[in-house]
């Protein structure tokens, strides 16, 4: 799950800061939460149900 979020936050990033040129606070935010979503999916790892 941190990592859908994760890849979908980062792909939002790219889009802001290629397409829309938003904001740059906007976008490095959702650089941060992508990076803090990835580091959460490692740190987590994989549970068993």
């Amino acid at each position: 799950m941190f990592l859908i979020l994760a890849v979908v936050l980062v792909l939002l990033w790219v889009g802001g800061f290629t397409l829309f040129h938003v904001s740059g606070f906007f976008i490095h935010l959702l650089l941060i939460f992508a990076v803090i979503s990835i580091v959460m999916h490692f740190v987590s790892g994989r549970r068993s149900v």
